[in-house]
């Protein structure tokens, strides 16, 4: 039972608020975190692209290019540290026809204003040196070299996991229905109990602009979800690209990408699609043909590989262009919102600014001396697994590589998931090409009386 306010509460367990609740845990706040589904990363966030951004195309000046410049220094400073995956393989921004490759010199000239100096006009002829394997037909482009592909749930898992290390607690299943400010604290009523804080961090995504509405009364911008559609080819279409290649981007969004993953596969995404559901994350067959096609029009190879899987995400777009970060002083609150595509590389950043906007209204926390580190998940093919070292107990999910070892430790560890998809985001297991199939059946068993929405199989 509470006996005092927590001194923060981040309401949203996405990337940004796991990123939120780190920051002022390690600042020496206590935090509190009230996430409205079962799991974390279970909106906007469960569904990116996994790149690392150095921000060299984000408007210059804008409060998005100050976050991802911070959060890619921080996320790079502190990868090693806690164990986070960063393939540094480069990325290249490539013109396919003349009028594209004409804008090539003017995002040369952004990024540089942006700080970022590792870019390089490349002819056609060294690109495809480095890249034979693409469309002959493309006409130029250029390299940033510092764009990273990261894993795309480890490191906001991570973030939140060291936020409860050092003491901070996550309530999930609980929906903030309402808030009242009074005499310096806030009373947040939710699905799931009341809970007062000194101070509410507003970090729900997708639901940004109906938190505002409910804690405030008032919303200054308004969600619209952008959907984005991905096509994921099989590990051999991996040997055909090394770098993440980008196109030329637009008004609304960066375009089609091709990459590996951080699991070994190709990625191929992602569409966008305004829409009214904030929830839908179906995809549409005509959506991911046309994702295929254009893949196989720059990567023509790609036609003789298979594709094992596809998924959709949701980005919170607004009519802004920048973020919507805003500070309620007069009610010790902070709004962040309209984040976008960018939140896993600016998640940090933001954190950061979030904290400093506080202190310059005197809100100041003791850093703790020497933070808890917990152990990462290890999901990356690119780094060891954990089927690579003795005593994993067997490998359960053949196709992904996943050991009844690392299952345990999840399962059993202090963020268990509650439902197969999260414990799915933890691990890999069920990702593969056979989505499952074979594995399915253990996993039941394993997982048997572990998690709220139990795992049904057509053989129990």
């Amino acid at each position: 039972m509470q006996t005092k306010p927590y001194d923060i509460a981040v309401i949203g367990a996405g990337v940004v608020g796991c990123a939120m609740a780190r920051r002022f845990t390690l600042d020496g706040a206590r935090v509190v975190v009230i996430e409205k589904s079962l799991e974390v990363l279970d909106g906007a966030s469960k569904g990116n692209s996994a790149i690392l951004h150095t921000g060299f195309d984000a408007p210059p000046g804008s409060l998005e290019q100050q976050c991802i410049n911070a959060g890619y220094l921080e996320y790079l400073d502190i990868a090693e540290r806690l164990s986070l995956p960063v393939l540094k393989c480069g990325a290249m921004v490539l013109a396919w026809n003349e009028e594209q490759l004409s804008q090539l010199p003017a995002l040369i000239e952004k990024a540089h204003r942006n700080g970022v100096a590792d870019v390089t006009m490349l002819t056609r002829q060294q690109i495809l040196q480095r890249e034979p394997k693409l469309a002959p037909h493309l006409c130029g482009g250029f390299e940033v070299s510092g764009e990273s592909l990261i894993d795309p749930w480890t490191s906001a898992h991570m973030y939140i996991l060291q936020a409860l290390a050092n003491g901070a607690e996550l309530v999930r299943g609980a929906e903030v229905v309402e808030g009242k400010f009074a005499q310096g604290v806030w009373t947040l009523r939710t699905t799931a109990g009341e809970f007062c804080a000194s101070h509410v961090i507003n970090c729900a995504g997708l639901y940004g602009d109906v938190v505002d509405e409910r804690l405030m009364g008032r919303r200054d911008f308004t969600v619209t979800p952008r959907k984005g559609q991905f096509v994921v080819f099989d590990r051999p279409a991996s040997e055909l690209v090394s770098s993440i290649i980008l196109p030329v981007p637009t008004k609304t969004t960066k375009g089609v990408v091709i990459c590996r993953t951080i699991f070994g596969n190709v990625l191929v995404g992602p569409t966008a699609e305004d829409q009214q559901s904030r929830a839908d994350v179906s995809t549409d067959r005509d959506a991911l043909l046309a994702l295929r096609d254009k893949g196989v029009a720059m990567l023509p190879d790609l036609a003789d590989c298979e594709i094992t899987a596809t998924y959709a995400g949701l980005r919170p777009a607004t009519e802004h262009q920048d973020y919507q970060i805003r500070q309620h002083a007069a009610c010790n609150a902070v709004t962040v919102g309209g984040i976008r595509s960018t939140g896993l590389s600016s998640a940090l950043g933001i954190a950061r600014h979030v904290t400093e906007l506080l202190a310059q209204t005197g809100v100041q926390f003791t850093a703790l001396p020497d933070p808890v580190i917990p152990d990462a998940d290890r999901l990356s093919n690119y780094h060891p697994r954990d089927w690579e070292t003795a005593g994993n107990c067997g490998i359960v999910c053949h196709c992904e590589l996943v050991t009844r070892r690392e299952l345990e430790r999840v399962l059993d560890g202090p963020m268990p998931p509650a439902t197969l998809s999260g414990l799915k985001r933890r691990t890999r297991v069920t990702m593969g090409r056979c989505q499952g199939f074979y594995c399915l059946a253990e996993l039941a068993q394993i997982t048997k009386d572990r998690l709220m929405h139990p795992i049904e199989c057509e053989n129990d």
